[in-house]
């Protein structure tokens, strides 16, 4: 009875660890989002939208380790702002929000993940009307150029040649 019970929770583990990966992917939508899978471009792609509360588009983005990429938000409305997600994070605070962070995101992707991107019209602040339009762009960069190591300088024959050593 006590074996068969061990080898139960192992196998509940085993499974748990197998699919913990698959669950932390499913990001939790607000009321009325509408969740789109993209791809990561090739070339520059944009996202044009409205931040309307209750049927907005929210976006995931896969990225591999090495990518470097650019994530650019624009819109005319003050109350309208872009935060960006990582969904292998247990927590759910955004690591980039255009309200603090500014309006471009650049980086050099360090693990193979999936980003949320979420444009949000703010709740909390006096505004007039139900949203705003927006545009998203991302634009995969070429890698930061490696720094050249400076060439050895070739040694110069000396015009005095060395004393051979003395014995």
């Amino acid at each position: 009875m006590r074996d068969a019970l061990m080898r139960t929770m192992i196998a509940a583990a085993t499974l748990f660890l197998l699919t913990a990966p698959a669950m932390a992917q499913a990001p939790q939508l607000e009321p009325g989002e509408k969740l789109e899978k993209l791809q990561f471009p090739a070339v520059a792609m944009q996202l044009k939208g409205w931040t309307k509360f209750g049927s907005s588009h929210v976006y995931t983005l896969p990225v591999r380790a090495g990518q470097h990429v650019k994530v650019s938000f624009a819109t005319k409305s003050k109350y309208a702002f872009l935060a960006i997600f990582d969904l292998s994070k247990p927590d759910d605070e955004a690591f980039f929000g255009t309200d603090e962070d500014g309006m471009n995101f650049e980086t050099t992707v360090k693990e193979n993940t999936t980003w949320l991107l979420r444009p949000y019209y703010s709740k909390v602040s006096p505004r007039r009307g139900l949203g705003a339009p927006f545009s998203v762009l991302i634009e995969p960069l070429a890698a930061a150029p490696q720094q050249p190591q400076p060439a050895a300088e070739p040694e110069r024959p000396s015009l005095f040649p060395k004393a051979p050593p003395r014995q």
